[in-house]
């Protein structure tokens, strides 16, 4: 079996990161994970755990953790969803992917145990996620890490990951999203991500709306587990921040913290305060982490496709930003560091961190096809002087007829691009060496454009 002979093998499991989803919990049965995890010898139990749950941020949360435990001198495996270029990236210790050569191996390994949870489809079909997050955990036990970091996949209650008893838990800030498998309302979506929380654990809670709120305290309250919440337990403030990074003191219940980070926007002080909380949690518990690891750890953090400059002259700024919240927060970044509004260019000071002036700026847009786009659209199309349309190569990429029509209806003629290349190239040829390109609305298109940009040497 060579490297592709594993992907194709993989990828022909049942995956609902290509198919639509829906409400129906047979599709979401843990017995399955059980069942897998027994065969392979209960791998899941090697290493400590964190598991992050949440709408936005738990993926940066889970990197800023897992790095700061390597820093700390912990073998640590970090398990996340989905990848921008490379499945590879889903699966890293101490902030290495894993090697092809390596999955290859595990797959071949693993695939007799894989083919009979298979066949014999006790409790439903396995599915490419539930595989993946295995070999994951079966790949942490082999490197010895110590402490395995996963990062929910969907919802928490019934995802692959929720057969783990951690250290600590997270959620992150709960929105709108995965609608049609995670229900309607704030109080239904925070339920099933409240699912992770385990009778008598420790649980770190960002910010969150009331609704969501008030849903995971009545969890928390039933399984008598405690909650930190940042924002009152846990504070933080913004010092300064340029587009190298950001300065910034965490206020945490262990003592006071001054940090950097090369990740940008104010969402993600949030979430370094959060992966303070977490580690706090981790401390009280006898694990030796220093300030000087977490500084370290935060430091070094890499997570890419969130707000990530990844080309100047012109600017091209990449984000997986693909529901109402995640916008907004892409719109205040924006007119943070470029001082883009719907009423123009703002005065932006180079002594603050941004960018003094900006000529045009083009937007380029696509989507996946469960999204809402309406509010989304709304958000951010007026900080702009053009908007292109495109896709991603994705099975679920919404057509740009569809998207069209969404513009259209806002009073937006945007242009029409075949794919990313075309728009990155187009969207270059309107900004000029003095403009701003901003690309997204979906993971997948952010990811094609890192890897055009890259192939193109920057």
């Amino acid at each position: 079996m060579d490297y592709q002979q594993a992907l194709d093998y993989l990828y022909d499991f049942i995956n609902y990161e290509t198919l639509p989803m829906s409400r129906d919990a047979a599709h979401f049965d843990l017995r399955r994970m059980d069942e897998l995890m027994r065969r392979l010898g209960n791998p899941h139990q090697a290493a400590r755990s964190v598991h992050v749950a949440g709408t936005k941020g738990k993926g940066s949360t889970a990197a800023m953790m897992a790095s700061v435990l390597t820093a700390a001198g912990y073998t640590t495996g970090l398990n996340t969803s989905p990848h921008l270029i490379d499945l590879r990236e889903r699966i890293k210790v101490d902030g290495e992917f894993i090697a092809e050569a390596e999955l290859v191996s595990l797959v071949e390994k693993l695939r007799p145990e894989f083919d009979t949870v298979r066949r014999q489809a006790t409790y439903g079909e396995l599915t490419t996620f539930e595989v993946l997050t295995a070999l994951a955990f079966y790949y942490f036990k082999e490197k010895g890490a110590d402490f395995q970091v996963m990062e929910v996949g969907l919802g928490g209650r019934l995802d692959a990951t929720n057969i783990i008893n951690p250290e600590v838990g997270v959620i992150t800030t709960i929105g709108y999203d995965h609608t049609e498998v995670l229900g309607n309302s704030l109080t239904e979506i925070a339920t099933q991500k409240a699912g992770i929380i385990k009778p008598g654990n420790v649980v770190v809670l960002s910010s969150q709306p009331d609704e969501a709120a008030r849903a995971i305290e009545s969890v928390a309250a039933d399984r008598e587990a405690k909650l930190v919440r940042v924002g009152s337990d846990v504070t933080w403030r913004s010092l300064e921040f340029d587009l190298s990074g950001q300065r910034f003191e965490v206020q945490g219940r262990l003592g006071d913290y001054r940090l950097s980070i090369p990740l940008l926007g104010d969402h993600q002080l949030g979430n370094a305060a959060t992966a303070v909380a977490a580690l706090e949690v981790l401390m009280e518990k006898g694990f030796h982490i220093t300030a000087d690891s977490i500084a370290r750890g935060l430091k070094e953090v890499d997570w890419p496709g969130r707000f990530q400059v990844i080309r100047r002259n012109p600017f091209i700024v990449v984000d997986g930003a693909h529901n109402l919240e995640s916008m907004q927060r892409l719109k205040a970044t924006l007119e943070q560091y470029f001082g883009l509004s719907a009423g123009g260019r703002l005065p932006v000071a180079k002594s603050k961190g941004g960018v003094s002036h900006i000529d045009r700026s083009i937007l380029i847009f696509g989507a996946s096809l469960d999204k809402e786009l309406g509010g989304v659209i709304s958000e951010l199309y007026p900080l702009f002087d053009k908007v292109l349309v495109t896709r991603s190569r994705h099975p679920r990429a919404a057509a740009p007829e569809t998207i069209i029509g969404e513009f259209a209806r806002q009073g937006v003629e945007p242009m029409v691009t075949a794919d990313v290349p075309a728009a990155l190239s187009l969207a270059k040829s309107l900004a000029g060496d003095n403009g701003l390109i901003c690309v997204t609305g979906s993971l997948f298109v952010v990811g094609e454009a890192i890897e055009q940009v890259e192939a193109e040497g920057g």
